[in-house]
């Protein structure tokens, strides 16, 4: 029983080990739950003396919807050069539905051949690998 006994003492003392902070291996730099910071008081506004918004009317902040799709899909508006003026002043007016008829089957195309889509597929750089290739023929 002695033997027990002294057994158990043995085996509690690395448990109780646990609970001292000195010889600790295990001890890890965690914060201490038990310090309470303050936090800094809050400060209330300056007071601008806004107007409150009429209802319905519009947001004067907002753009109007042209303008959010001239902003989205050309980055908003912008004066045309001499160059981009003239040219469309030459090309003249197009058709209203000058969009649906170009897909259109009955739109008569022109082959370019297979040079253009050479051209269009050429990698790009400075062209120090180029090789001109002559045709037998």
């Amino acid at each position: 029983m002695r033997k027990f006994s002294a057994l158990a003492v043995l085996a509690a003392l690395p448990m109780l080990g646990g609970c001292g902070a000195g010889l600790n291996l295990f001890d890890r730099d965690a914060p201490d739950e038990m310090i309470v910071a303050r936090q800094a008081p809050l400060a209330l506004p300056p007071d601008f003396t806004l107007t409150p918004p009429e209802p319905g009317a519009p947001r004067p902040q907002d753009p109007s919807s042209s303008q959010q799709a001239l902003e989205a899909m050309f980055g908003g508006p912008a004066s045309r050069s001499g160059v981009e003026s003239t040219a469309i002043s030459r090309a003249g007016a197009s058709d209203a539905g000058i969009r649906s008829s170009v897909g259109d089957t009955a739109t008569n195309t022109v082959d370019k051949g297979v040079v253009t889509r050479d051209i269009i597929a050429a990698p790009q750089g400075d062209g120090s690998e180029a090789q001109a290739v002559i045709p037998e023929g």
